[in-house]
């Protein structure tokens, strides 16, 4: 499929929600750079798409403002443009009492959860701002733990529920400069992190339950119609989740 003159940036785009979003893009006629920490799987995608010089693989860790500024300047002396950043990259910790969490452990998420999304989102106005014609789309991961959270999920809902904030003071911040700015609200994908579920995960009420799982590219598909909007018009906040898991009954 040829061109069709759009630049996204999708970070997390080796593995999971980032993969399937970047390939979606691709196979749309976006020119995509592929941003994760491991080159692999970022070499992977960009093969497995077949999409030619319109997938740019760009190892880079998101926590490190260095990092994220030089992602930044390749995708523009590569591509001249940008339109859209997926700020899709996100680790978890494990799952103990908040108590016996390190510290270590904590910043990492935040790092990375958080100061991550603020760094590229930072990056992409500058560029957006910038560039002619001017604008240009954020879509921010923020997670059904943007909502609720699951036990022992303390540094993972923390930084979620700090997305939608930081969601929120883009589109204040940035709709002046034609940049919209939405965030998809993620429920049981299926994908290596969200394997889990189906084996049993800890409940509100204690008990271990089984939850189901949606195909990952249903996530794909609706971040491509928010991207696929004029940029007058934005979707401000999006839940997508398997039917029954729980969530609105969470506890």
């Amino acid at each position: 499929m040829t061109s069709n003159g759009k630049v996204a940036l999708v970070t997390g785009a080796g593995t999971g929600i980032g993969k399937a979003v970047a390939l979606a893009l691709l196979r749309e006629g976006y020119r995509v750079a592929l941003v994760g920490r491991r080159v692999e799987p970022l070499n992977e995608v960009a093969q497995s798409s077949a999409a030619g010089d319109r997938a740019l693989a760009l190892p880079c860790d998101v926590s490190h403002p260095d990092a994220v500024r030089a992602a930044f300047d390749k995708v523009h002396a590569t591509f001249g443009r940008l339109d859209l950043l997926f700020n899709n990259a996100g680790v978890s910790a494990p799952a103990v009492p908040m108590e016996e969490l390190s510290f270590e452990q904590w910043q990492n998420v935040v790092n990375i959860n958080l100061t991550g999304s603020f760094l590229c989102a930072q990056q992409a106005i500058r560029l957006m701002k910038a560039q002619s014609p001017q604008g240009g789309r954020i879509i921010n991961n923020g997670s059904i733990s943007a909502h609720a959270p699951r036990p022992h999920s303390a540094p993972y809902t923390a930084t979620k529920h700090a997305i939608t904030g930081l969601t929120k003071s883009i589109s204040l911040d940035c709709r002046q400069y034609d940049i919209a700015c939405g965030q998809i609200d993620i429920g049981n994908a299926q994908t290596e992190m969200a394997a889990r579920m189906a084996k049993g995960v800890p409940q509100a009420n204690g008990e271990i339950a089984i939850e189901p799982l949606m195909d990952v590219n249903h996530v794909a598909d609706a971040v491509v119609h928010m991207a696929a909007l004029p940029l007058a018009t934005n979707v401000q906040f999006m839940t997508i989740m398997a039917t029954k898991m729980p969530f609105v009954g969470r506890g």
